[in-house]
């Protein structure tokens, strides 16, 4: 796995060389459509009726984006794409829930040339998730189980993020907070009252766009 995360850093620091020198993988003053991928930490935590999963847990972001300008007179762009983006939280070795998802988010950024060679892209937008797998713990001696399915969380979830990127030569760092709108859990704290569990991460990530 190590090996793996610093080839995956090594080519999204080589590719730049092999790319255009220019003010970023998109323009500022013109119309145009760019692509990226982009790697990056998750540090997830989940608030709410936890059950004891209350600290962070650290995870992995990966992901294809595709962006349009959508203004002829303001660089704002549209972001989207599809990562796929590892949260959850723990206790300690023996209570913890790791949350693997699917996410496509929809995210509004408005372009500031910083330098002639730097633009700053603060951002916001929803995000829609979908969970495709992960394994939880609840105390000593307990066998993993499944994390999503009845009395444990629900797979899809909605949410909001937001943050700031930088892009320079093509080379792309962000980093940003997502909170989760949608109540994943899928059990009740007593006979009639139903849990309350939300999904939140801070995420740095590093990438290229083109």
């Amino acid at each position: 796995m190590k090996k793996f995360l610093v080839a995956i850093v090594a080519v999204l620091f080589a590719a730049p060389s092999f790319a255009q020198i220019s003010s970023g993988g998109f323009s500022l003053t013109e119309s145009t459509v760019y692509y990226g991928m982009r790697m990056g930490l998750n540090v997830a935590n989940l608030t709410g009726d936890t059950e004891g999963f209350s600290g962070a847990n650290a995870g992995l972001n990966l992901a294809g984006v595709l962006g349009l300008r959508i203004s002829d007179s303001t660089p704002i762009f549209l972001e989207s794409g599809l990562y796929f983006t590892q949260r959850g939280a723990k206790k300690d070795k023996n209570t913890y829930a790791n949350l693997n998802y699917l996410e496509i988010p929809v995210l509004l950024k408005y372009g500031i040339q910083a330098t002639d060679e730097i633009a700053v892209l603060p951002f916001i937008g929803p995000t829609f998730s979908m969970g495709i797998a992960g394994k939880m713990k609840s105390g000593e001696g307990t066998d993993k189980e499944s994390s999503f399915g009845s009395d444990r969380f629900n797979r899809l979830d909605a949410g909001i993020k937001f943050g700031c990127g930088a892009e320079y030569n093509k080379l792309y760092l962000e980093m940003g907070y997502q909170f989760g709108l949608s109540n994943i859990a899928d059990w009740k704290v007593n006979a009639t009252d139903d849990a309350s569990v939300h999904n939140g991460a801070f995420f740095v990530n590093l990438g290229v766009n083109f």
